[in-house]
């Protein structure tokens, strides 16, 4: 029977079925990053968005489509991580924009309501390039548009989109050089199509099955919450706690030095179950993950080890924990019953400092690269940067906590501009972006930060010196790829100037000497190395000599960022 109309609850399916498909997908989407570098971070970028959107759309209780629209764009937007993940956004705001009051969408209403999405994304974007996501939902939206025409059973128009979205998908080498160069489809679009994908097999039905449902990392942690609040925050004394230790571990399956059976579901719940209560058993392929509370966290990871490696693991004593907490009510003069309904909240040592005029907010991720922005004037750092983009109400939230009257945001990464725009769209105070692509671009802009100017002001001069840094990566490769005319091998260092491999060697001094070779010009004057968490300050020193050897007029500096990811960053400027 054709299905004319989109209810409710077509709708929550259509979204839970894509929030569970993207997780599922995260990390096959990563691996379509162009540079051969571990920070493939799309997948990862866009299952965190539609997971927020997910949550958002469960958690509304209107049964009205249009409001479930809403709430999921909502979702999307607050959620939202990457450019892919913003764009992603962007397309469900659309989407929700033209369903907004309808209480059920028919075949008409939706196909309208995604090409409105597909026009929206394309506004955000101030200059947009074809063999992106953007060409995979304007082409399918046009798809939907030309279906329509034929027929009204949307199972067959939402098979036409997601169709025209995969055949989209594959021309994407042909539009962008570089995806073909090394092989690969964009990988934002491969997240909208299997975003689509998803909608087409729940439409269709196929995704109404229990027993092939993947709860993503949201519904998990709900799961996971509502178990631990049934178990501990609603007693009233620790002593009424029959398991002591929340145990948490996630297992992946076959791999690891001590495996000894082969991972059966019903073996592997079953003996669990013996150990304690509230169990949560979670599995694809390769991982399953465990919530279990029982007085034998170590019999817990041992049964986990004979099944594969313990990827994570977390145990908490929820008796010291429920002491704690009766402990703070106590002092506060708080019932226990009152407790459990209200947060518990660390008094501060001492007076919190006075809210600056002005924050000057900055996405960093290495102890090093936070003290140094703060020597140079940052207030604020959000943790965060290459594989940690943070989600626009991560950003939000920042500006907000600053309680300043205006504030200065630096993403410090080209692939959180939007997220930051659309932060400062929504924060409640005036928020200026200095588009910096780099920490080094960082460094180099707050020298021209003046705390006396307003933040348009120091926005303008701030970006007015970016040009001027080139900002340098040296990392290894984690495959084999050709790219720039370079025949790069597994393991083989990387430099990477701002966004292009300019160098590649078995040796790292011979890399870095090619880099910092190709960044010098006659105008050079500072060069500064930051060396990471992998890397080693012993030969940050030793490179800089051999810097100071190619000009001895260089002013050549050496700092310990501990950043992750990239093991030296090096500008010149």
């Amino acid at each position: 029977m054709a299905i004319t109309k989109i209810t409710n609850l077509e709708f929550g399916k259509m979204v839970q079925a894509a929030s569970s498909r993207l997780s599922q997908q995260a990390e096959f989407i990563n691996s379509l990053n162009v540079f051969p570098v571990p920070d493939g971070d799309t997948g990862t970028n866009m299952t965190s968005t539609i997971q927020s959107g997910a949550k958002y759309e469960r958690n509304e209780t209107s049964t009205n489509v249009g409001d479930l629209a809403q709430a999921f764009a909502k979702g999307l937007l607050m959620g939202a991580r990457g450019n892919s993940g913003v764009i992603l956004s962007q397309i469900f705001r659309g989407f929700a924009k033209a369903a907004e009051g309808h209480k059920e969408l028919t075949s008409a209403d939706f196909v309208d309501a995604y090409a409105n999405g597909a026009k929206t994304a394309y506004k955000t974007v101030m200059k947009p390039t074809e063999g992106t996501i953007l060409t995979v939902v304007r082409e399918s939206a046009q798809a939907g548009l030309n279906k329509i025409k034929e027929t009204d059973d949307l199972v067959e128009i939402m098979h036409t989109i997601s169709t025209a979205a995969q055949e989209s998908l594959k021309k994407t080498p042909d539009l962008l050089p570089v995806l073909k160069q090394v092989g690969v489809v964009d990988s934002g679009g491969q997240g909208l199509v299997f975003v689509l994908e998803a909608f087409d097999d729940a439409l269709s039905g196929k995704e109404i099955s229990k027993a092939d449902y993947k709860p993503d990392q949201a519904e998990v942690d709900q799961m996971v919450h509502a178990m631990d609040h049934e178990s501990v925050q609603g007693k009233l004394d620790p002593k009424d706690i029959k398991y002591t230790y929340c145990t948490q571990m996630l297992v992946r399956i076959g791999k690891g030095k001590q495996v000894k059976q082969k991972f059966d579901y019903d073996t592997f719940y079953n003996y669990l179950a013996k150990l304690g209560d509230s169990l949560l058993v979670l599995n694809d392929d390769s991982v399953v993950r465990v919530h279990v509370h029982t007085e034998h966290p170590g019999k817990v990871l041992s049964w986990g080890q004979e099944f594969g490696d313990l990827q994570t693991i977390e145990i908490h004593n929820m008796v010291w924990q429920q002491e704690e907490i009766m402990e703070k009510d106590e002092e506060s003069g708080e019932t226990p019953a009152e407790a459990s309904q209200n947060p518990v909240e660390e008094k501060p040592a001492q007076a919190a400092a006075p809210a600056p005029e002005t924050a000057v907010i900055a996405v960093a991720s290495g102890a090093g690269i936070e003290k140094l922005l703060k020597s140079l004037g940052v207030t604020q750092i959000i943790q965060g940067g290459q594989t940690m983009n943070p989600s626009i109400a991560d950003l939000a939230n920042a500006i907000k906590a600053s309680g300043a009257k205006q504030a200065l945001l630096l993403p410090n990464n080209g692939n959180i501009f939007m997220a930051a725009d659309q932060a400062a769209n929504v924060a409640d105070i005036p928020v200026a972006v200095v588009h910096t692509k780099s920490v080094p671009q960082a460094i180099s802009s707050l020298m021209d930060y003046n705390p006396e100017e307003d933040i348009k002001a120091n926005q303008q001069a701030m970006e007015s010196v970016l040009d001027t840094v080139k900002s340098g990566q040296l990392t290894k490769a984690i495959r084999d790829s050709s790219i720039d005319g370079k025949e790069i091998k597994e393991g083989q260092y990387m430099g990477i100037v701002d966004g292009k491999i300019v160098a590649n060697d078995d040796e790292l001094d011979a890399t870095a000497q090619s880099m910092v070779k190709q960044m010098l010009d006659d105008e050079s004057s500072v060069v500064t190395i930051l060396y990471g968490a992998d890397g080693d300050e012993k030969y940050a020193h030793q490179l800089a000599k051999e810097i100071s050897k190619m000009d001895d007029e260089l002013d050549v500096e050496v700092y310990e960022g501990d950043q992750p990811v990239y093991p030296y960053l090096v500008s010149v400027e």
